[in-house]
């Protein structure tokens, strides 16, 4: 059963919500799995690897938030999918479609038999690394647009996702994105020339966009970590549409977020990290 719970913190009426999100006065509750569709044929032709034990397990989760929030994790040994019952439902990307921008790059590149020199290696670094949003567009414009999210659609076989008029307007589900991640994390994405390198520029995100998941991991744990946030206060609609991704030792997690502007963006770093932390297996 859901509980909806309303508290004042800061001067600022929210309510608890337990693992899901108020949409249209509803409170959602979670926890139906699924398979994602498209992994196991990608998962196929990969090597087979031996995890170990997860880091994290699916579980009741319960945010203070006033506003949309979901959250989906995977399971990489079996590509099952659990999380918040409205993990299908779409939030912009911001940033959090930067990698990619540079897996398409990088796969399309080496299919053509070329390789990127180190000025454009430099640049999509940048994009990753400290979210440079110039490297984005150039990228987006070079590889068509929306073109490059059809793409992502078709390579990674999601389900929810659609283009946006610009990058950061590209949609997509928790669900997805976690798809997406695992897309990134098995080669598919990028291809096999390129997905240590575009893993390893995600372990090295810094600066203002290194919040969220990695946040509440263990030490050694967060530094293996890969990962990429979205963040911005759209004028639009007066709300932070802030997203996590984060990709582990065999999982991949994902909250996304859309609430007022007024609750600023620490709020949202912390409701992925207290999602992460309630995930987190005993013991760790």
């Amino acid at each position: 059963m859901a509980i909806a719970v309303t508290t004042v913190l800061g001067g600022v009426a929210l309510i608890v919500f337990a693992s899901g999100a108020r949409l249209g006065g509803r409170t959602i509750t979670p926890l139906a799995d699924e398979t994602p569709v498209g992994l196991a044929s990608s998962a196929a032709a990969s090597p087979i690897v031996t995890y170990p034990p997860l880091l994290l397990r699916a579980t009741n989760v319960v945010v203070r938030t006033d506003g949309f929030w979901s959250w989906a994790l995977m399971d990489m040994r079996s590509g099952k999918i659990d999380g918040s019952a409205n993990r299908a439902d779409r939030n912009t990307t911001a940033s959090m479609i930067k990698p990619w921008l540079a897996s398409d790059y990088l796969r399309r590149t080496h299919e053509s038999g070329s390789k990127p020199d180190q000025a454009r290696l430099q640049l999509l670094s940048k994009m990753i690394r400290v979210s440079d949003n110039d490297a984005a567009w150039t990228m987006w414009y070079e590889l068509g647009q929306a073109a490059t999210i059809q793409r992502l659609v078709q390579v990674c076989q999601l389900t929810d996702t659609r283009a946006g008029s610009r990058w950061s307007l590209t949609e997509v589900s928790a669900r997805d994105t976690v798809r997406m991640g695992a897309c990134i994390a098995n080669g598919t994405a990028a291809g096999p020339q390129w997905t240590s390198w575009l893993l390893n520029e995600m372990r090295l995100v810094q600066g203002e966009g290194d919040f969220g998941i990695r946040a509440a991991l263990p030490a050694t744990v967060a530094k293996q970590t890969a990962i990429k946030n979205g963040w911005i206060a759209r004028p639009e609609d007066h709300n932070w549409h802030l997203n996590c991704l984060a990709i582990g030792d065999g999982w991949v997690l994902s909250v996304l977020q859309r609430y007022p502007e007024k609750l600023g963006m620490t709020h949202g770093k912390d409701v992925c990290k207290s999602v992460t932390q309630q995930l987190l297996t005993s013991g760790t």
